[in-house]
């Protein structure tokens, strides 16, 4: 039996082009006190900024997934307009089921891009902010290896990014197409920085043409340099 997939009203009444945005987050137990809590503030900053731009907050489509708990990961914030989106409060405990997180992202994805092509609706290649301050602990090999998959065919730009001296650059850069050259280490906890990064670099590339490049701004503001 096939199942019919639900037209998104949103996608019926603004036919805007679409970028699709999936912020995976790691809300396990070590992410507990200031980080999460400079993380929620860094996801409102997010909100606020995009809503601000006239073009992004019709543009730009936002889903964030967290994960923690007991090797769980759930959708925190479903898919909607930036004009629609309120940043979840995140709280954390528990694992890092990294794995299980990116299976869930790249489904959701997939599934964001049938609703897209049954409204006729055009659309940018999805955007995947993996975070994570730690290292998996279930079985992330086969995430990794659907994610590498899908970045290689286009399908997604996956930006992993390691949160403090504990993150496993190693792990992560096993969900890039870049391997670890595609990790970027985010300075202390300038979560405040890297969201008016990613708010920024949305408002551009929510601009471009599906297909074309867009030109970002550097990182240097909120990642370490590698030398």
């Amino acid at each position: 039996m096939t199942s019919i997939m639900i037209p998104d009203v949103a996608l019926v009444d603004n036919t805007e082009q679409r970028t699709p945005l999936v912020l995976v987050l790691d809300c396990s137990g070590s992410m507990d006190g200031e980080p999460v809590s400079l993380l929620n503030e860094g996801l409102a900053l997010l909100e606020q900024e995009l809503k601000s731009d006239v073009i992004a907050a019709k543009r730009v489509r936002i889903l964030v997934i967290q994960y923690g708990a007991h090797d769980e990961a759930v959708v925190a914030s479903n898919w909607c307009d930036a004009m629609d989106f309120t940043a979840p409060r995140l709280e954390a405990n528990g694992t890092t089921p990294t794995g299980a997180a990116v299976e869930l992202a790249l489904a959701e994805i997939e599934q964001e891009k049938q609703r897209f092509r049954q409204a006729g609706v055009a659309y940018t290649r999805p955007w995947l902010f993996l975070m994570s301050d730690g290292e998996p602990t279930d079985r992330w090999q086969h995430g990794a290896e659907q994610a590498r998959a899908a970045e290689q065919a286009n399908k997604v730009a996956i930006f992993p990014i390691a949160v403090g001296d504990h993150a496993n650059i190693d792990s992560l850069g096993e969900f890039s197409s870049r391997g670890e050259r595609g990790v970027k280490q985010l300075k202390g906890l300038q979560f405040r920085e890297l969201f008016l990064w990613l708010s920024a670099s949305m408002q551009v590339v929510s601009q471009s043409r599906p297909g074309a490049q867009a030109q970002l701004a550097s990182t240097d503001g909120w990642s370490v340099v590698n030398t």
